[in-house]
């Protein structure tokens, strides 16, 4: 779930609560682009957006077709490496069943 933020245009924040994390997250890359593109369909301001998320900025582009949806969709930003998980063979092989 989003909860989204116009600051101004193509400016917005967006703060996401993840289920199965259930907590909120750092950032969403598909939040943040149905975010933006929400925010277009509804303003049709600007195809360029700065998108604030607890992770840092993220920018979004796209090109709109009309009432045909959108294409060339871009997701730019950091990718930072946040944990590191190892599985031992046999370990926690009761959950898969």
């Amino acid at each position: 779930m989003n909860f989204v933020t116009s600051q101004s245009e193509g400016d917005i924040s967006v703060r996401t609560y993840e289920r199965g994390v259930e907590d909120e997250t750092w950032s969403c890359g598909t939040g943040c682009v149905a975010s933006v593109l929400t925010d277009y369909y509804k303003n049709r301001q600007i195809r360029n957006y700065q998108v604030n998320v607890r992770g840092g900025q993220l920018k979004v582009e796209f090109t709109p077709l009309g009432d045909q949806g959108y294409k060339d969709i871009w997701l730019e930003g950091p990718a930072t490496f946040v944990f590191k998980g190892e599985i031992t063979r046999g370990e926690g092989l009761e959950l898969m069943k």
